[in-house]
């Protein structure tokens, strides 16, 4: 194997794939990146067995071939180097000769033959959407997900391909963030849970101006990522393929207030500011902000307190509606917010026991917040 490479094509590429390699992967291999060289590209691969991602950079081929190189060692080699063209040559058995300039390492790797491949996908359809809608999408969900391990099936995100659309759902059990989007799917319905870590990097390596494609099996989920013909150095694509969650999901729509009661218009801003600005009067103790909403005064006041001090602030709104007060998070409120882009939403509420509801107005999007006790 012997190829000619441009330094920074070859470091984008090696930063795509880095990330699923862990520090304390219980088989050697699974710390190295495979390196295949062949005809003007050269692929790049790892894998922590959950998870895999595959990225292509343009190369300069004179020798095929195949080895896998330690990829903490490597990246940092390639990122030390000049700009310019690096060489690498297979020069003895599973060791690889870097070549840049004045600047020569050699680097001891270990037998392609050892790395686990990717799963194939043959034959499978594929669903296809922009990746600026589905980043959008799991932006808008992803802070949802939970994080306690007893609670696996919920450490992840949840996609349900049917009636011609897709939905994506997240929750923990306290709060539920649901969006929507048109889009042609399968002929069938199709669901399954993507893990916690696959949803952060589909949503680092998704880029502004292409499109992803979807693919599955009964265990895994194929994500080919197409790269901007404007993006230097990586060819084609990205792949990423999945393990799924198994289990089933918990029936998410139970969770929706059919009755959301009464509802304020919001400037999304504003009402994130307030509520950011109340809870830095909370506490371990009283980590809770009030939300009180008056017919006769048409206020939405936003309030908390602790053993510390207090706050309150009052929003203008206008309301036909019971007087109630409803307290919460102000994570679970301030966390929606953040996500969305648009000026204006609802929140939607009932009393003091019931579910709360952030609604976005231009798209399909909730956020279900589970109220706290008022004490």
């Amino acid at each position: 194997m012997k190829f000619k490479v441009n330094r920074n094509h070859l470091f984008t590429g090696l930063t795509s794939v880095t990330n699923v390699v862990g520090s304390r992967a219980t088989m050697p291999i699974l710390q190295n990146v495979l390196i295949e060289a062949e005809g003007d590209t050269v692929t790049l691969t790892t894998t922590n067995l959950d998870l895999g991602i595959c990225a292509r950079v343009k190369a300069s081929v004179s020798s095929p071939g195949k080895i896998t190189l330690p990829i903490k060692r490597l990246v940092p080699i390639i990122r030390s180097l000049p700009n310019g063209d690096a060489t690498l040559e297979l020069t003895g058995k599973d060791r690889v000769k870097i070549t840049s300039g004045s600047s020569v390492f050699h680097v001891v790797g270990l037998s392609a033959e050892q790395f686990p491949p990717l799963a194939t996908f043959s034959g499978q359809s594929k669903i296809s959407i922009e990746q600026d809608d589905l980043g959008s999408m799991l932006r808008k969900v992803s802070y949802a997900q939970s994080t306690d391990e007893n609670r696996y099936i919920l450490n992840g995100v949840f996609f349900e391909f049917a009636n011609g659309k897709l939905t994506v759902v997240a929750t923990d059990g306290r709060r539920l963030a649901k969006c929507e989007r048109e889009l042609a799917g399968p002929d069938k319905p199709l669901s399954f849970i993507l893990p916690a870590r696959t949803i952060a990097e589909l949503q680092r390596l998704f880029k502004s101006g292409s499109k992803a494609h979807i693919l599955n099996n009964e265990r895994q989920v194929n994500f080919i990522i197409d790269i901007p013909k404007n993006d230097e150095g990586l060819v084609d694509r990205i792949q990423l393929v999945s393990k799924v969650v198994e289990g089933n999901y918990p029936n998410y729509r139970q969770v929706i207030p059919k009755d959301a009661g009464s509802k304020v218009r919001l400037e999304r801003e504003k009402f994130l500011d307030t509520v950011g600005r109340a809870s830095l009067m909370c506490d371990d103790r009283n980590n809770t902000v009030r939300l009180s909403v008056s017919k006769k005064t048409q206020n939405l006041e936003i309030s908390s307190k602790s053993e510390t001090g207090e706050s309150q602030e009052l929003i203008a709104v206008k309301y036909d509606g019971p007087d109630v007060n409803i307290a919460f998070n102000p994570g679970y409120v301030i966390d929606p917010l953040k996500a969305l882009t648009e000026d204006e939403i609802d929140f939607e509420f009932k009393d003091d026991m019931s579910p709360g509801v952030v609604r976005a107005l231009k798209e399909d999007f909730l956020c279900v917040v589970m109220p706290q006790r008022i004490s």
